[in-house]
């Protein structure tokens, strides 16, 4: 029988993120309802858009990672433990845990660069759903003042100033699930003092308990107002848990496994994550500054096993290790602008980060304990970059903007085979142009075009053996890889209380950065080119009901000719999305969704393919004064889909040589979460 947790502790679970993907630059604190935003002249793209607050309330999300559906279009998964970061899909990607997709919070980046497990690694379970403000996002190349990791998209989560009185919230679920929340502000010395405290301990429905604790808190101190204050922010998050991680599809059917069994009991990691933020936005004359400066302490000790038992003696579990120290800042300083009449808005920006990674390892494990190194290396990386834009009004219907980015990435790797150090740099340049047409009748036509790019991993930069024998040679990657995107847009409010946006697109990367499930790592890869369409509605015919729906399809294909096929692996093709959300007046709250992500080629000759996955989640609730309850039920209708799959080579204990299979991590069966608040 699945169980509840005995204890009781503080919180939980205010829901997610309720977002059909269209925007608002609406920023103030105060209930925003989409009937009321015109998008007219907001957006430099039908692809960009804001998640307010009041669209963060009523849509039931079962993991932090999570909160990223609201981007229209992007599907968030687990394939091991949930203190793992997350598995992401958009546009056409399987972006692992974050390869082309830039992610930060309050401005500081979450993508780790030369990380243990993936490049680009985007872990956000330190966030707490109920502080935040807004989510910001922009899907493309376009953006002069996003820069690595972005070619998918760039997501950026904001934290509140204040809440609406103290929080103390208890959710208690099924497989031993609790998190509790304590959280508040107070005003102090002219400015809002924001906290948070987030404790949280699950089981899973795993035939091995994936014993996981968290703990999550936030201080956040603010002063002025936007435009014109500043604001600093503390952030602490700590977890360790124990992986099921993906099982053999031939284990299951035979009922060897169960599909929520595992191989290895000893898989798993911990994980931690410290920053210190500062953020300020200043008006000196004409001119307007907004700049940020952070550090932060990171560190993961991950132990995979996804082959099992090719090595009969050791067995085949890895452990990967990142431990570093992140600092770096971005400013930018903007005017408007009048040429003779035409008038406009300039942009310049700067932004720096310099990674120490103390120490990112590969070692071979059993039992958790090392048994050889396979390689360690400790690296430095120093990036910078500098942005203009220029954005003009020649007429009553016409917008243009013009961008102009240059990075540079410097890197050096001191490894433990001395053939593998070194030092490498090398320098980009992203040009970026739009045309925004309109309005008329309340509609607005986008034309976009520009170039970004993706980092390789610093070890590849200096590779010149392969560290597992130390003799065999190594093709080095370029350090940076260019993105060649554009699209077409529209964006609409013409018909009564119902705002769409279609947007046709394409993207081309010169290198892809492949995840591969039996090293779990990624690894650049042949060019690729990308082309789709998306299509986002969003109705409010009353004050308090919202309805939303996200669909959205791709065609994805290496570009090079190789005789082993051209199919991306873990490419999902089509995305669906539908939502209804209620905040009735009388008190009533709650939501439903429903979430589809098509089948995907597993390997390059498209003779293996994943199967589709759908869920459906509801949760209900109401508000008496002060007190809260809602009840939460995901995957309602039992679905035994998949939230990932892979095609690879295994061996299980017993069986005399490996196997190509199948390797899948099941989607979690039917879970109900009770919640319980009350503010004071």
């Amino acid at each position: 029988m699945r169980r509840i947790h005995p204890s009781i502790i503080a919180v939980v679970i205010a829901p997610a993120a309720f977002a059909a993907g269209i925007p608002t630059n609406d920023l103030e604190e105060v209930v925003v309802t989409a009937r009321r935003q015109t998008l007219i002249g907001m957006v430099e793209s039908s692809s960009q858009g804001t998640v307010t607050r009041a669209q963060l309330e009523t849509r039931p999300v079962m993991r932090t990672g999570e909160l990223l559906e609201t981007v229209p279009g992007l599907v968030v998964t687990q394939h091991a433990g949930d203190g793992k970061a997350n598995q992401y899909f958009l546009r056409g990607f399987n972006l692992d845990h974050g390869t082309d997709l830039a992610t930060s919070v309050d401005g500081i980046p979450v993508n780790m660069h030369t990380h243990g497990h993936g490049q680009g690694y985007t872990d956000i379970n330190f966030v707490i759903p109920e502080l935040l403000d807004r989510i910001e996002y922009k899907k493309g190349t376009y953006y002069a003042d996003e820069g690595n990791f972005s070619a998918a998209g760039a997501v950026d989560l904001h934290y509140r100033r204040s809440l609406d009185g103290d929080l103390l919230s208890l959710t208690v679920g099924e497989d031993s699930y609790v998190r509790g929340l304590l959280a508040g502000s107070a005003s102090m010395g002219g400015g809002d003092l924001l906290w948070g405290l987030d404790y949280g301990v699950a089981d899973g429905p795993w035939r091995l308990d994936e014993d996981l604790r968290k703990v999550n808190a936030v201080l956040r101190y603010s002063h002025g107002e936007r435009g014109d204050g500043y604001a600093v922010t503390a952030s602490f998050y700590d977890g360790d848990w124990i992986s099921t991680d993906q099982v053999p599809e031939r284990a299951v059917t035979s009922g060897l496994l169960d599909r929520f069994g595992y191989v290895d009991p000893t898989n798993g990691g911990d994980s931690h994550r410290y920053s210190l933020g500062y953020e300020v936005e200043k008006t000196f004359g004409a001119w307007r500054l907004d700049a940020n400066a952070y550090a932060l302490d990171y560190q993961l000790d991950l132990f995979s096993n996804f082959t099992y038992a090719i090595d009969a003696d050791n067995g085949d579990q890895f452990e990967q290790f990142d431990d570093r120290k992140a600092y770096g800042f971005h400013s930018e300083i903007g005017r408007e602008t009048d040429y003779g009449g035409l008038r406009g808005t300039l942009k310049f920006g700067i932004e720096s980060r310099f990674d120490d990674i103390g120490r990112v390892g590969l070692y071979l494990t059993d039992d958790r304990v090392r048994l050889a190194t396979i390689r360690e290396d400790s690296v430095e990386r120093l990036g910078v970059g500098f942005y203009v834009e220029q954005q003009l009004q020649p007429t009553d219907w016409l917008r243009l903007i013009a961008g102009l980015r240059h990075d540079r990435a410097d890197f050096d790797v001191r490894s433990d085979l001395a053939a593998n150090s070194g030092s490498a740099s090398d320098d980009i340049t992203s040009p970026k142009l739009s045309f925004v047409f309109g309005p008329w009748a309340q509609t607005e036509f986008f034309v976009n075009a520009g170039r970004g790019f993706h980092e390789n991993d610093a070890r590849g930069t200096t590779i010149t053996v392969d560290p597992t024998d130390g003799v065999t040679a190594a093709d080095r990657v370029n350090p940076m890889v260019r993105a060649h995107g554009a699209e077409v847009g529209i964006r609409t409010a013409l018909l009564p209380y119902t705002q769409l946006a279609l947007t046709a697109w394409s993207l081309k990367l010169d290198s892809e950065l492949l995840y591969v499930g039996d090293a779990g790592a990624t690894e650049a890869n042949r060019a690729s080119k990308r082309r789709g369409l998306e299509l986002g509605v969003y109705v409010t015919p009353k004050e308090w009901l919202t309805l939303d729906a996200d669909l959205a399809w791709s065609r994805s294909r290496f570009d090079q000719f190789d005789p082993a096929g051209d199919r991306i692996p873990g490419a999902v093709e089509r995305v669906a999305s539908l939502g209804i959300a209620v905040q009735h007046p009388g008190g009533w709250f709650g939501g439903a969704r429903f979430r589809h992500f098509g089948d995907a080629p597993l390997i390059e000759d498209d003779s293996v393919r994943s199967d589709p996955t759908t869920l459906v989640n509801l949760e209900i609730g109401r508000r008496i004064k002060r007190f809260a309850v809602s009840l939460a039920a995901y995957n309602v209708f039992d679905s035994d889909d998949n939230d990932i799959t892979y095609f690879y080579e295994s061996q299980l204990p017993g069986e005399a040589a490996p196997v190509e299979d199948r390797h899948f991590h099941p989607v979690e069966p039917r879970t109900f979460r009770l919640t319980v608040e009350t503010r004071f």
